[in-house]
């Protein structure tokens, strides 16, 4: 009983040094020169953090975690940003200015174009007389005995 307790001990104990020494310095100090070094110093820096993390968490330092975290899903490589900060406003901006000018051209064209003649009110009355005149629904229309609505005149 004693000798399965004395080798159960030493080899936490064993595990817990090793882990502990692996992961108490810092492979990576600092994230933000990620970008900046060599493919070759990342490949091993990767590696190094890789080999720490697969023993126990708990052990890890924090820097350590940090550090895995920010070469697994930092903002480099293929997770760049597109887009730099002000972006946005450029594009709400130009597409509120394209619709001033679209409707600035719109109003301008629709007003320089005459009305057609049937648009006239001279012509909506004429049409109401001729309606009258055809008794066109004679029910509910402008041929019924209690109409009082404009009729085509609008």
């Amino acid at each position: 009983m004693f000798r399965q307790v004395a080798a159960r001990a030493v080899k936490l104990s064993g595990r817990r040094l090793q882990s502990t020494t692996t992961s108490a310095t810092p492979v990576m100090a600092n994230t933000t020169e990620w970008t900046k070094l060599g493919e070759a110093e990342q490949k091993k820096i990767s590696t190094q953090l890789a080999e720490i993390m697969k023993g126990d968490w708990n052990t890890v330092s924090a820097e350590n975690k940090k550090a895995a975290y920010y070469i697994t899903y930092g903002p480099h490589g293929a997770r760049t940003p597109h887009s730099k900060p002000g972006d946005t406003q450029k594009v709400v901006l130009g597409s509120i200015g394209l619709i001033c000018v679209s409707l600035f051209f719109t109003t301008l064209i629709r007003r320089s174009v005459e009305q057609p003649k049937t648009m006239t009110k001279e012509w909506q009355e004429a049409s109401n007389e001729y309606a009258k005149e055809l008794n066109l629904n004679p029910i509910s229309g402008i041929s019924s005995k209690d109409y009082s609505g404009k009729g085509f005149v609008q």
